[in-house]
């Protein structure tokens, strides 16, 4: 019998099935066709509390919405609003938006907050400065921002922050999805304000979420080689059954199956309520190297036709090659790991390292 995920999977499924995403090119920002199908669904607030105004269902149900995007290289923001910033808005006591407008999480920049002094009452907060490297930006209609708080106050600001109006620029990845700037010139927002350890549980969980979402893609992309080291025969037999190609594909499973783990090790923390930098440093590490390893592979057993626009493998390897690098990279990510499995000590080292795996 089907469980509860199983139908979500397959519904996220049937709404991509419908769509064409692996047509879309570097010209187009994102699928608009996609959002409103999975909004009327209910799918964009999966995993966020009903009371909230969120479809409800358990953290790995909206991972496997995630996941699914992610390997059917859907261009939609997903993955920011079910696993960062709508998370990051409940956790901080902030209302969470309508799930059906987008959300979307800036982290970095030099974006500054003040308490306003409009008469609101608390929790409103002024910000000024540039957010840079906006997944989304220009789509969502909503972003959270972790902003400077005010001279002489540790930590951050999380602020809500209506985007429509905003000056942004269009820039954008590798894969075409929007990664431009906002300019906050005095934008009003609702926050809050974070310890430093909290700002960096953020920030963490949107490496996290990055993620999953390389777990999946790389997942999809090692199916792809496989399948087609099966079917295409030369010098009168599969590719697959020449050694050099059945050594390149399991190099490539073994780095797969390492992400896997990881990532799930990583989720399965967030689940029990663990501190989850370490984990989500890890994973992130982990699977921004399997990248290079997958993609280079995935690339060569192809061969040429996988560059091709109408070939599905680019859409999910430029997407590889794109997240790789976002949401913090792997030297930012593996400083960060160093220095949390040293704060122990010598005695703790050990602990810290399988608490991690």
């Amino acid at each position: 019998m089907a469980s509860d995920q199983d139908l979500v999977i397959e519904t996220v499924r049937d709404i991509l099935s419908a769509h064409e995403p692996f047509a879309l090119t570097a010209d187009t920002a994102w699928d608009a066709g996609l959002w409103a199908d999975l909004a009327e669904a209910g799918l964009t607030g999966v995993g966020l509390p009903e009371e909230a105004g969120g479809s409800g269902g358990e953290l790995a149900d909206a991972v496997a919405v995630v996941r699914t995007l992610a390997a059917g290289a859907g261009a939609v923001p997903v993955a920011e609003q079910l696993l960062a910033a709508g998370p990051a808005l409940l956790a901080a006591d902030l209302d969470l938006p309508d799930p059906a407008q987008p959300l979307t999480l800036a982290v970095a920049g030099a974006v500054h907050a003040e308490p306003s002094d409009d008469g609101d009452g608390p929790g409103r907060w002024t910000l000024t400065g540039t957010a840079t490297d906006v997944a989304w930006a220009g789509v969502a209609r909503h972003v959270v921002v972790l902003a400077q708080p005010p001279e002489g106050i540790e930590g951050a600001v999380l602020a809500l922050v209506d985007a429509e109006g905003l000056a942004t620029s269009d820039a954008r990845n590798l894969a075409g999805e929007p990664r431009g700037s906002l300019v906050l010139g005095g934008a009003p927002a609702s926050g809050a304000l974070l310890t430093p350890a909290y700002a960096g549980e953020v920030r963490a969980r949107y490496a996290l979420a990055r993620a999953v979402q390389l777990a999946a893609a790389l997942e999809q992309v090692l199916a792809w080689t496989v399948q087609y080291a099966g079917e295409r025969h030369q010098f009168g037999r599969p590719l697959g059954r020449f050694q050099a190609v059945q050594m390149e594909l399991a190099e490539m499973a073994g780095e797969v199956s390492a992400v896997t783990a990881l990532v799930d090790a990583a989720v399965q923390a967030l689940e029990r309520g663990e501190d989850v930098v370490l984990p989500a440093a890890a994973a992130k590490v982990r699977a921004g190297a399997a990248v290079e390893v997958v993609a280079r592979l995935a690339h060569q057993v192809h061969g040429a036709i996988g560059f091709t626009q109408e070939h599905k493998l680019h859409h999910l390897t430029r997407r590889l090659w794109s997240w790789r690098d976002e949401a913090g990279s792997e030297l930012t990510w593996s400083q960060v790991l160093g220095v949390g499995l040293l704060a122990e000590g010598g005695d703790g080292l050990w602990p810290a390292l399988t608490r991690v795996v």
